[in-house]
């Protein structure tokens, strides 16, 4: 039987990982079990970004917008890498009618009928005003006005928009911060073990014994806690696999993207309103590509059976359409994808009206050893609801350490954001045989360990075998040693977002080599 752990954590997303880093960084015993690959769900399925969630503030989540906008700075700074500032541009016009239940448009209709289905300037601006201040302001910067008729950013639009707010948020590469998590929270003494089913889960006295199907067979683990952090499974973790009575629910909503050749040239994103009433963005992805979403559904299948249906992907393409000159086809989309966010069920009258705030459930009977259930989350949050996590549990696991993680770097981010562009070209210079798309995109992903994968290299062969699209033998080594790669989409689809760029029979050369050599 392997060694008894303080904190036992069910789930490889960002939640689950986020939790491990930071209760190995306080001194506990943690294991972790993923069934399937880190960030293979949700957490890789996200819109990117960083940030408060400017709509929220029409739903009055002015608690959440507040703990998400303070978040912001904290994190680019702590991973400088993967997530970055970036301005977003939302373009106004007066003639823009919207349907919208939140409860700012109903008080707003209820007291001026004639603003019913507007979104008034001096509304979006005292938002913006609001989002600005909230979380207090340093590394990005505030909101400003564009008159789109002679700036770059109105090219791309029609010429009904001729004015725009813009404002700050920040991207992240979502499925590589779930991975540096998991490798921080290894390098402070956690057990992380993916293609590990948890099957069962009980109490037996004072610890919880868990039961794992995985590479090595089945196996039981003691823990003095649980952490079931299953995202869309977490419901079915609580009340099937640990034989809960709980009451509590979630709600899958999901939320689909589309991936399109690059639709404008600049570094900027759009905020584009719809008149349903929601909300999508379109974002430069990649270098070459322009990522747009997000849609919002329920999901009644299975959270890894979401996909993009054509419905969707038409929405998506109109919906941008309204604001592009050049219209958005589905010719014009290279990829998909869709994941499922489990919200919990506070009985809203709809998905996107939802909250997105997560609740922490602690079950701990007088005398029994402790489970905490994590419900719903954002990805901007993640560090914060670790730290609550802990805090829920402390009083269950004496001997734990403080709070820690606010400000400690992850594996690679050990430079200050302003010196990404020094560490892109200092890069290429120190590896001639690496251009600079190539050098951006290592750095974007791995930061100073870019040097560790590519070693003392002289030429391009001493990287090992080319599998096209700027991936080597080398790089691939670093994502199953060090990374947990175990699959051709670990790689291509969340280490990366190489299968943009490689084709069949590449694709086929990297899934053979990682049945070598990945077992």
């Amino acid at each position: 039987m392997p060694q008894a752990v303080d904190l036992f954590v069910i789930g490889g997303g960002v939640n689950g990982c986020g939790i491990a880093r930071d209760a190995a960084g306080r001194g506990l015993r943690v294991r972790l079990a993923e069934m399937g690959d880190l960030a293979q769900a949700t957490s890789s399925a996200s819109t990117k970004l960083f940030h408060g969630g400017l709509r929220y503030l029409e739903y009055l989540e002015i608690k959440l917008v507040r703990e998400a906008l303070s978040e912001r700075e904290v994190l680019i700074r702590a991973m400088p890498h993967i997530s970055w500032p970036m301005r977003f541009v939302l373009p106004y016009s007066a003639d823009m009618r919207f349907e919208s239940d939140t409860p700012v448009s109903k008080m707003l209709s209820t007291v001026m009928p004639w603003m019913k289905g507007k979104r008034p300037s001096w509304m979006i601006r005292s938002g913006l005003f609001l989002y600005d201040h909230l979380g207090g302001q340093g590394l990005l910067p505030g909101t400003t006005r564009l008159d789109l008729r002679n700036a770059p950013e109105g090219a791309p639009l029609k010429d009904s928009f001729t004015h725009a707010f813009e404002y700050s948020d920040g991207w992240v590469q979502d499925a590589r911060l779930v991975v540096l998590n998991a490798r921080d929270a290894e390098a402070h003494g956690a057990d992380i073990r993916v293609q590990t089913k948890v099957v069962e889960a009980h109490r037996d006295g004072g610890h919880w014994v868990i039961v794992t199907e995985g590479p090595n067979g089945r196996e039981e683990h003691m823990a003095r806690a649980v952490v079931n952090a299953g995202g869309p499974w977490v419901e079915q973790i609580l009340k099937g696999t640990m034989g809960s009575a709980s009451r509590e629910h979630i709600r899958l909503v999901r939320g689909s993207h589309i991936v399109t050749r690059k639709l404008y040239d600049h570094d900027k994103c759009y905020f584009f309103q719809g008149a349903d009433g929601r909300i999508i963005f379109a974002i430069p992805y990649e270098q070459d590509f322009t990522l747009i979403g997000t849609t919002e559904a329920a999901h009644e299948d299975s959270p890894l059976a979401a996909e993009c249906t054509e419905a969707e992907r038409d929405y998506l393409c109109d919906f941008a359409s309204e604001y592009f000159k050049e219209e958005v086809t589905p010719d014009d989309v290279v990829w998909t994808y869709s994941g499922v966010r489990p919200l919990y069920e506070d009985g809203a009258s709809s998905a996107t009206a939802a909250t997105r705030e997560y609740v922490l459930s602690l079950d701990a009977p007088s005398g029994q050893p402790a489970a905490l259930h994590v419900f719903g989350g954002k990805i901007t949050t993640y560090r914060r609801l670790a730290e609550d996590a802990l805090g829920k549990l402390r009083p269950h696991l004496p001997g734990m350490g403080g709070q820690w993680t606010k400000g400690a770097r992850l594996p690679g981010g050990d430079f200050a954001p302003e010196e990404v562009g020094t560490k892109i070209a200092k890069l290429s210079q120190d590896y001639p045989f690496v251009n600079r798309k190539w050098a951006e995109r290592m750095i974007r992903h791995y930061g100073t360990e870019s040097w560790d994968i590519f070693g003392d290299a002289k030429a391009l062969g001493d990287l090992g075998r080319d599998f096209g699209g700027t991936l080597t033998e080398a790089e691939l080594r670093w994502l199953v040693e060090k990374e947990w790669a175990r699959k051709v989409e670990d790689v291509i689809w969340r280490r990366t977002k190489l299968g943009l760029r490689l084709d069949a029979d590449q694709v086929n050369s990297v899934a053979a080599w990682l049945e070598e050599h990945a077992a």
